[in-house]
């Protein structure tokens, strides 16, 4: 890994609505993905990732702050054609059912991202085509079939091959897998992973299966109601998260002691973002909320080893220990 090829400064983006007060959707976010990174963007349905995800890519208009990929800030796409430096910039979305033309075959639409990314000859193209199939893991054959015929695992094998098509170095997977069957989630994060290490792409990933993220992301950022919470390397961040929300997210996966032990359940839901809670927004869902929680809202602290939270359990320069046991000290200070 070495430079930042995505930068998110205090990015800002609000939904309008007629008469009503603008929603926030994202609140400040700050991060970065480096290059032949897997960065895993991680929170419940409603916490802002995908519209962060589309920021990235210019596809909706930030209200402040700034995204730049690899030094140059994204604007947000016109009618007009996309900057030459910005197709190596990539997405993958959610459904590759609606990613692809139905009326089309496989081979035509890898043929059109590639005239528009190169100026290679039409026999220079139909050989590209087969090594983008040949790196998803599909046959040559898939080039003259249709979206149709493939299953979902399939068809999102074929986004990821457009994908390349552009010779990218960051792709932005906004939860490439959940709409996929359980047999085929993990192929698809094992071949980004490969992929993003084979040709030193950045990737953010972004979802809400942390077993998927535990597995394949070298860092997670934790995003709740539009904020940045927790942000470190993976196994760190599993050893020993620092926020409440982490913890609790962490602690809700299922188990796999062979026993049928439920997940433990996260209290409430995700409040409404058109009115979110003062202070810190998960002190209403928070087991170790202190008096100022609701009144003030907590800075990014950071510690050593890249890792940061926003908790006021945290203090700068402190110790790495458990949400729980920060609890306990400021309990028996407070009495």
């Amino acid at each position: 890994m070495d430079s930042a090829a995505l930068q998110f400064d205090q990015v800002v983006v609000q939904y309008r609505r007629r008469g009503l007060s603008p929603v926030r959707a994202v609140a400040g976010v700050s991060l970065e993905v480096r290059h032949g990174q897997m960065h895993a963007l991680v929170g419940e349905s409603g916490c802002g990732k995908s519209t962060l995800a589309r920021a990235a890519t210019g596809l909706i208009p930030i209200s402040s702050g700034t995204v730049r990929f690899e030094g140059r800030e994204v604007a947000p796409l016109t009618r007009r054609a996309r900057p030459a430096h910005l197709r190596r910039l990539q997405m993958i979305f959610q459904d590759p059912s609606a990613s692809l033309n139905p009326r089309r075959s496989v081979g035509s639409q890898l043929d059109d991202a590639l005239r528009l990314c190169t100026s290679g000859a039409g026999s220079w193209r139909r050989e590209r085509v087969r090594e983008l199939l040949d790196a998803v893991g599909l046959p040559d054959s898939a080039s003259a079939r249709y979206p149709r015929e493939f299953s979902g695992g399939q068809r999102q094998r074929i986004c990821i091959a457009r994908a390349l098509a552009a010779e990218p170095t960051v792709i932005v997977a906004d939860e490439p897998i959940s709409a996929l069957d359980a047999s085929a989630q993990a192929a698809i994060a094992n071949l980004l992973v490969e992929l993003a290490r084979r040709l030193n792409l950045g990737l953010l990933f972004i979802s809400h299966d942390l077993a998927i993220v535990h597995h394949i992301a070298d860092v997670v950022t934790v995003m709740y109601l539009g904020r940045v919470v927790e942000r470190g390397p993976t196994r760190a961040m599993w050893a020993a998260p620092l926020h409440p929300y982490t913890e609790a997210l962490i602690a809700a996966q299922p188990a796999h002691d062979g026993a049928g032990t439920l997940p433990a359940a996260l209290p409430g839901e995700v409040p409404n973002p058109a009115a979110p809670p003062s202070g810190c927004r998960f002190h209403p869902r928070c087991p170790y909320v202190l008096d100022r929680c609701p009144i003030d809202d907590p800075p990014m602290v950071s510690f050593e080893n890249g890792r940061a939270a926003a908790c006021w359990l945290q203090e700068p320069n402190g110790s790495i220990e458990s949400p729980a046991r920060k609890a306990l000290k400021h309990a028996g200070e407070s009495a």
